[in-house]
């Protein structure tokens, strides 16, 4: 038997995002994002409000880096979501976390977070249906310590997902199938 329940965000678990942006003064700002996506192989979209510090800064650099939350750093995560920028400028300052710059756009790689995307803003739809900020992603970085055999594993990266029906964190890790390979025994 199938039980309704509340309207809330439907398609979960939903990916911890950590987007990364300058402030006007050069500071490193990031912010926590679960409702972001591939748009395109190339194109990420991320359900922002203009009201974040995060995505006027997006607008005036034109560039950001969206990095992937792992368990190891669930709290600087979280924390990256419960204060904001336009209220503590020191947010970054105040995770213990590092950021070097992007050599090809204007926008932070967060040191700590196994893999980044780092992405040039392409528009802003507030339409009502509207995604938010988009943005072209020019270049993916993943730490070495979270690769085999030359390409990320998922079990090493350790990546956190959001429920929002319990507010909880959960960690993404073991491999459960073959893509494109296991549903092929159906067929007949």
């Amino acid at each position: 038997m199938r039980k309704q329940l509340d309207l809330t965000e439907g398609i979960f678990p939903m990916p911890v995002l950590m987007v990364a942006t300058y402030n006007e003064d050069g500071s490193v700002n990031v912010m926590n994002a679960a409702w972001g996506t591939m748009q395109a192989r190339d194109t990420v979209a991320l359900n922002l409000t203009e009201s974040h510090k995060t995505v006027k800064n997006i607008k005036a650099r034109g560039a950001f880096t969206v990095s992937i939350a792992d368990a190891a750093h669930v709290m600087e995560a979280d924390y990256f979501g419960v204060d904001s920028g336009n209220r503590t400028p020191e947010k970054f300052q105040n995770s213990g976390l590092t950021a070097s710059r992007s050599d090809l756009v204007d926008a932070p790689v967060i040191n700590e977070f196994p893999l980044c995307l780092e992405c040039e803003f392409i528009e802003y739809q507030d339409s009502k249906y509207g995604c938010g900020v988009i943005g072209k992603v020019v270049r993916i970085t993943a730490d070495e310590s979270v690769m085999k055999d030359g390409r990320p594993d998922m079990s090493l990266v350790n990546a956190i997902a959001f429920d929002p029906y319990t507010h909880g964190y959960y960690r993404v890790a073991e491999r459960v199938g073959e893509a494109f390979s296991d549903g092929l025994r159906l067929r007949k």
